[in-house]
């Protein structure tokens, strides 16, 4: 399976989210957190907040594109995500 992926930094970043594609979810969420992966070290610690999986590499890197590069495509992901992205949703107190 391939996974396409969302991270959410638990610093009060606005707008900042991780969108990212991979085989091997458990292992790449672990990169992340132990900050091997450039794009999100400094935004340290990040929380996950939703993934899709694909029997396809090419679906899933597809989506991936689409998430990054179509706005549209990760604001509806948004609205259907809009607890989960927020810090509240986590049952973290944000104040």
């Amino acid at each position: 399976m391939y996974y396409v992926y969302m991270l959410k930094s638990f610093k009060k970043i606005k707008g900042w989210i991780y969108v990212g594609c991979t085989s091997n979810l458990e292992k790449r969420l672990q990169e992340h957190q132990e900050g091997k992966c450039y794009a999100t070290r400094r935004y340290l610690p990040v929380y996950f907040v939703y993934y899709e999986a694909y029997a396809s590499k090419e679906d899933a890197y597809t989506r991936e594109q689409k998430l990054k590069y179509h706005g549209s495509s990760l604001q509806k992901l948004r609205q259907r995500l809009r607890m989960s992205l927020s810090t509240e949703g986590l049952g973290e107190n944000t104040d």
